[in-house]
């Protein structure tokens, strides 16, 4: 037999996980050589069976006895603590069929994590593990086969140690048969029933994992997030929502608009079958680091008859998707209760909303259709879509973890270490685990308890990071968060009667004088210890309305409701109203207050400092040469709620370029001159001045002096020629006088300097300039006059042909 032995374990350890063959029959080992399918030699690999306790185990969400075809189911494979595995392999076949054939195989698994989770590429079918190392749990998807197929077996296979355990009944088979058409509509959960004993009290924490970066197609940016979460712990005779069902009123609303009121309204209707009502706030945006916004957290009690736990959020905006848990069983077969489960969640359709992306225009379904897990082939413009139909990113992770339990247990064994720690009391394991490298304020005091009555509520204090040393090791939350109840209710009184809020007063018994009014309340939940509840639910007070009873005074209604505290913390005002029912009688005017307010006081405020991101890189500066401004921003990275941040969240400084490049400017041209001879052809010349000199490679000047050719009359020879000449030369010399002394007078307060010599002629012959100036001596100090200035005149001169 060892001939035969060895041969087949080295093909097992080519083929599927590494093992120690043994326990192998030759039977065995005859259907292994006969077969060519991969899928059925490692259906046929038996390995070690253990009797009694099972550590590893296969679960279908909701353990149904049958299934609905094409409904989806959420299957997990676990190990109880302290057990694990590193491999596995998972398959579903048609009841007696051996897997030879594609046929005998049934449903399509969905794969969620494909870090953990992929298909066998030599048994396509089949599920394994992405790669091989420790794990305590791993979870998929199947969708359930078609109708007439018949029962189905699911079946699983562990490698642990380089042990395989591979069972054909037991903890890793699980049997589930099409449910008969006859029972359309009733659901797949059989009738649990929890042997546990006494009461036990969880935490339920949601980790939203939907961004940008995760899920970066058709992102909503500004108006993404997750609705308040609403739920509660309930017995097996109600369902909030499940996979094949319909989605109530409460549920659609929740989906569709994130409104958890008629949710709420209904679990109270069902008040005999529920014990909590589970309920946590919303979160704007859908996600933040968890030193900036811990994560949303609710507790909540089971006990015998209401062992199971269900909730669901939307996630915003969608047409109507969300995520949840349905039914979950805290109860152990053992009698004993859950430690902690965690479950990693993919969004599910309510089946209410024909919207295919997240802003969809509203589109009813109509007819309602089933809720069903979204996928990722649904359309193409879905935000999920993948056209190699890959599994769906995870959006969220709920961890939902016992951390007390009361009463009696049956189990008096714990589970496991962890257990134990479990039901320690706080104080015993209040122990810092801050890293070194992180740098914290001190605590604030704890606020004041959310609840003002024995209801569960929570308190709130909170630290600010200074410093983070060492980037690579994270820094746990800057909040912390402590069950707590009202003023005089005990947690740890057994007889402890929760109770509802105080319903409004009722109108008083009168319209004028004196009379009494009363308000109501109900009990949530009763002692656990048994005892009969003696906390009041009823009480009666005196009220007066309209003291004056007489013609002359008026009617009012009662006082309404005090308005909230305009403060959120310290010292605040707060204000309530009536109304005039009817004026005086005897026409008088209407004396009564219709406002009034008094001093409020709410917990004391405590600064937190701002928690601000680096400054970014200074922006461009605003010119492309010359000065400007250029800026730099940072983000505030505390939540809006802990306090108004006063810091400066940009700045603006000055910048330089190189100057920018000046052009020439020139004045207009100047009138043409006189031609420049008395008699024939000559030419005249016109000029203009440079105002602005270039600069830094600006535009060069053009000309200044522009010249053109003039004809006078036709000269005339004789001797009166040279008397002619001297007369006009005397003319000229008149008028330049004339203008000297005009300059010299035209501004009397304007002291000038004479007009220097004329400069040298620009040219020897052709027609060139000559420049003078007149400099200002003394400037008048006057605004009258603005125009006292240096003079320039130019003149022709060389005017002779070359």
């Amino acid at each position: 037999m060892g001939a035969h032995l060895q041969p087949l374990a080295l093909r097992l350890l080519a083929l599927t996980f590494p093992l120690v063959a043994k326990g192998f029959s030759d039977e065995t080992l005859e259907k292994a050589a006969k077969s060519e399918g991969y899928c059925s030699r490692i259906l046929r690999a038996q390995g070690t069976r253990r009797e009694g306790y099972n550590e590893f185990s296969l679960r279908v969400e909701g353990d149904p006895e049958f299934y609905k075809p094409g409904n989806s189911y959420r299957v997990t494979l676990s190990a109880a603590t302290p057990a694990y595995f590193r491999g596995f392999t998972l398959i579903a076949l048609k009841e007696g069929k051996e897997g030879d054939k594609e046929e005998d195989h049934a449903g399509t698994f969905q794969i969620i994590d494909e870090e953990e989770t992929q298909f066998m590429s030599n048994c396509p079918v089949a599920v394994t593990e992405s790669t091989p190392r420790r794990r305590t749990r791993i979870q998929v998807f199947w969708t359930a086969p078609p109708t007439g197929t018949g029962c189905v077996i699911l079946k699983a296979s562990i490698v642990q140690k380089r042990i395989i355990y591979f069972q054909d009944e037991g903890s890793l088979t699980k049997k589930i048969c099409e449910q008969d058409s006859a029972s359309e509509g009733v659901t797949d959960k059989p009738i649990l029933d929890c042997c546990a004993c006494g009461t036990a009290k969880y935490r339920l924490t949601f980790y939203g994992n939907w961004s940008e970066k995760t899920h970066p197609k058709d992102f909503p940016r500004r108006t993404n997030h997750w609705s308040a979460i609403i739920g509660s712990s309930h017995s097996k005779n109600y369902i909030l929502w499940e996979y094949g069902g319909y989605a109530s009123e409460g549920v659609k609303q929740v989906a569709e608009l994130g409104s958890p009121v008629k949710m709420e309204e209904e679990i109270r209707q069902q008040s005999d079958e529920v014990l909590t009502v589970i309920k946590a706030k919303a979160q704007w945006p859908a996600w933040q680091p968890l030193n900036v916004r811990a994560a949303p957290s609710a507790e909540f009690s089971v006990d015998r008859h209401r062992h199971l736990m269900s909730f669901l959020t939307m996630l915003g905006p969608s047409p109507d998707w969300n995520v949840g848990l349905s039914a979950e069983d805290l109860c152990t077969k053992d009698c004993g209760w859950v430690q902690k489960v965690i479950q990693d969640l993919i969004p599910w359709d309510a089946g209410t909303d024909s919207g295919v992306t997240y802003e969809s225009p509203n589109k009813p379904t109509v007819p309602q259709e089933k809720i069903r897990p979204l996928t990722s082939l649904d359309h193409p413009q879905s935000p999920f879509y993948d056209p190699e139909g890959g599994s769906i990113k995870l959006v969220a992770r709920v961890v939902i973890e016992r951390i007390a339990r009361k009463g009696e247990q049956c189990n008096i064994v714990p589970d496991n270490i962890d257990d134990i720690v479990a039901d320690l009391a706080p104080e015993e394991k209040e122990e810092d685990d801050t890293p070194e490298t992180c740098i914290y304020s001190n605590w604030s005091p704890w606020s004041a308890c959310s609840s003002s009555t024995c209801e569960k509520g929570k308190r709130m204090r909170q630290r600010m990071l200074k410093a983070q040393l060492d980037l690579s090791v994270p820094c746990p939350d800057t909040q912390d968060f402590q069950p707590c109840m009202g003023p005089g209710c005990s947690d740890e009184d057994g007889s402890t009667c929760m109770m509802s809020d105080w319903i409004t007063w009722s109108p008083c018994s009168v319209s004028c004088g004196m009379g009494t009014r009363s308000r109501e309340r109900y009990v949530k939940q009763f002692p656990e210890d048994g005892s009969m509840c003696k906390v009041p639910t009823e009480e009666t007070e005196k009220c007066i309305v309209n003291e004056e009873c007489s013609p002359s005074s008026c009617l009012v209604t009662e006082w309404g409701e005090w308005d909230e505290c305009s403060a959120s913390c310290g010292t605040g005002m707060k204000r309530r109203h009536r109304m005039i029912k009817m004026t005086p009688a005897d026409g008088s005017m209407c004396k009564a207050e219709t406002t009034e307010a008094e001093k409020c006081m709410m917990p004391e405020c405590h600064t937190i400092p701002c928690l601000l991101s680096p400054w970014s890189e200074w922006s461009d500066c605003s010119v492309t040469c010359g000065k400007g401004m250029r800026t730099r921003q940072r983000m505030l990275k505390s939540a809006a709620e802990l306090g108004d941040c006063n810091e400066e969240l940009e700045q603006v400084e000055k910048c330089m370029l190189p100057e920018c490049p000046i052009d020439c400017e020139l004045t207009e041209w100047s009138q043409w001159s006189e031609c420049n001879t008395s008699c024939g052809k000559g030419h005249m010349i016109r000029t203009r001045m440079i105002k602005i000199e270039p600069q830094f490679g600006g535009t060069a000047c053009p000309e200044t002096v522009q010249r053109t050719k003039c004809r006078v009359r036709k000269c005339l020879r004789g001797p009166g020629m040279e008397k002619r000449r001297w007369k006009e030369a005397r003319e000229k010399r008149r008028s330049e006088q004339a203008k000297k002394n005009i300059d010299s007078d035209q501004y009397p307060v304007c002291r000038m300097k004479p007009w220097t010599a004329w400069t040298e002629c620009s040219t020897l012959c052709g027609g060139g300039i000559q420049e003078r100036y007149m400099m200002v001596k003394k400037r008048s100090k006057s605004t009258q006059f603005t125009s006292c200035k240096d003079k320039k005149e130019l003149r022709a001169c060389n005017v002779h042909p070359c």
